[in-house]
C-alpha cells in the first residue's frame, strides 16, 4: 500500500457509461469485492441513465453506494468532448478503462446510422487519444456478438469470422471499433486490450435495487416483457415468428447481467498475467439458446401473470439465431455464465415490481 505514504492519488478505474445498465452492475460488482482496492470514476453523459432533480450523481450509482457503503466519482461527461474526458484522466490515477459508453439499440441504428457512428465510433476514437495521452493503455471493451454478423456456423466461438453479414449499423460500429483495436496494439505494444462479445445481458441485481432502465419504450425483450407485466405496456410485439427456430420465433443467448458483471471483475485480473498483451476477444454467453416465446413463458412462470403479446413482422436488423461457445471464458478468466433463465426473470421481475418506473419517482 505504499501509494497511499507516497502518492496523493488511490489507483483508479475509470468507467465510461458506468451509469447504464451492464455499467452500473460492474461497478457494483467490483465494489462488492472486499478485496479491491481501486477508486472507481464513472463518465456518463446520462443519455440512458436518471438522475433526480437536486442530486449530483444518476440514482442508479447513489443507490450502489448506499448498499456498498463506497463512494463513486461521477462525471458527466459525454466521452467525445475532449477536454473534458483529458480533465477526469489529470484529477486521478487511471491504470484502466472498462469502456460501456455507446449507443446500443440495433432497430434504431438503422434509423440513426449517423449518431451510432458519431457516439460509438469518434467517442471511442477520442477515449483512445485521451488515454495515450495519459499514458494509460489497458482497456476492457464492451462488445457484442454481433461483431459475428450472421452465424456460419453455432455455437459462435472467437475463431468465428467477424465483420461478414452484419445486419446493422450498431453492429458494424462494435466491429469497426474492434478493428481500431487490433491497428492499436500492433502499433504500440504498450496497448493491452480485453473485448468482451456480450451475447444478451438482461436480469438484474438480486437486491431488486439496479436493474435495467430504459428511456422510452424498450428496445430489448425482456425489459419490454417486464413493462408489460407491471402494467406500463399494454402487450408485447414478437418480432418475427416464421424463423428457422423451434417455434419460428428468434432464439438468443440471454446471459444474467450480474454474471456479466462478474466477467469484467475476472478480466480485470488478466492485465497482471505474465506475457499478456495485444488484442483479446472473449465471449460472454451461456452457451444455451432461448426463443422469445420460451422467455415469454419463463417470465409468466416467474411474474405469475400473464404476458400478452402480438406477432409481428421481422424487425430490420434481427437475426434468426445465434449462441456463444463459453469455453475461452473459462479458460482465460476462469469464468462461467452461473445463473438461470429462471434466476434472470425472477430478478427482472422483483426489479421491475419494486421499481414500477425505474428508477423514477
Amino acid at each position: 500500500m505504499f501509494y497511499v505514504l507516497f502518492n496523493c492519488k488511490m489507483p483508479a478505474i475509470l468507467v465510461t457509461g458506468g451509469a447504464g445498465y451492464v455499467g452500473s452492475h460492474t461497478v457494483m460488482a467490483m465494489l462488492e469485492k472486499s478485496d479491491f482496492e481501486y477508486e472507481i470514476v464513472v463518465v456518463d453523459n446520462l443519455s440512458n441513465a436518471y438522475r433526480a432533480k437536486g442530486e449530483k450523481k444518476p440514482v442508479a450509482l447513489l443507490r450502489i453506494e448506499e448498499m456498498t457503503g463506497k463512494t463513486i466519482q461521477f462525471y458527466e461527461v459525454d466521452i467525445r468532448d475532449k477536454q473534458g474526458l483529458s480533465n477526469v484522466f489529470g484529477k486521478h490515477d487511471v491504470q484502466c478503462v472498462i469502456h460501456f459508453a455507446a449507443l446500443k439499440a440495433v432497430g434504431e441504428s438503422v434509423e440513426k446510422p449517423l449518431e451510432y457512428c458519431q457516439a460509438n465510433i469518434t467517442g471511442t476514437c477520442t477515449l483512445f487519444e485521451v488515454m495515450r495521452d495519459h499514458s494509460v493503455y489497458n482497456l476492457i471493451y464492451s462488445s457484442s456478438c454481433t461483431v459475428y454478423g450472421e452465424p456460419e456456423k453455432l455455437p459462435l466461438d472467437e475463431n468465428h469470422p467477424t465483420g461478414r453479414g452484419i445486419s446493422s449499423p450498431y453492429g458494424r460500429t462494435k466491429y469497426f471499433c474492434e478493428e481500431i483495436m487490433k491497428d492499436l496494439c500492433a502499433s504500440d505494444p504498450k496497448w493491452k486490450i480485453i473485448s468482451l462479445r456480450y451475447f444478451n445481458p438482461v436480469g438484474a441485481h438480486p437486491s431488486g435495487r439496479i436493474g435495467e432502465d430504459p428511456n422510452g419504450i424498450p428496445n430489448n425483450l425482456m425489459p419490454f416483457i417486464a413493462q408489460v407485466a407491471v402494467g406500463r405496456l399494454p402487450e408485447l410485439k414478437v418480432f418475427g415468428t416464421d424463423y428457422p427456430t423451434i417455434d419460428g420465433t428468434g432464439v438468443r443467448d440471454y446471459i444474467h447481467v450480474v454474471d456479466l458483471a462478474d466477467g469484467h471483475v475476472k478480466a480485470l485480473q488478466l492485465f497482471h498475467r505474465n506475457g499478456f498483451s495485444g488484442f483479446c476477444p472473449i465471449n460472454l454467453g451461456t452457451g444455451t439458446g432461448y426463443s422469445v416465446y420460451q422467455v415469454i413463458s419463463a417470465f409468466e412462470k416467474a411474474s405469475n401473470r400473464p404476458i400478452p403479446f402480438v406477432p409481428s413482422p421481422r424487425r430490420a436488423g434481427d437475426l434468426a439465431a445465434n449462441w456463444a461457445e463459453p469455453a475461452a471464458a473459462s479458460q482465460l478468466l476462469a469464468w462461467n455464465a452461473t445463473r438461470s433463465l429462471a434466476q434472470m426473470c425472477g430478478d427482472v421481475w422483483r426489479w421491475q415490481s419494486g421499481n414500477p418506473n425505474g428508477y423514477r419517482e
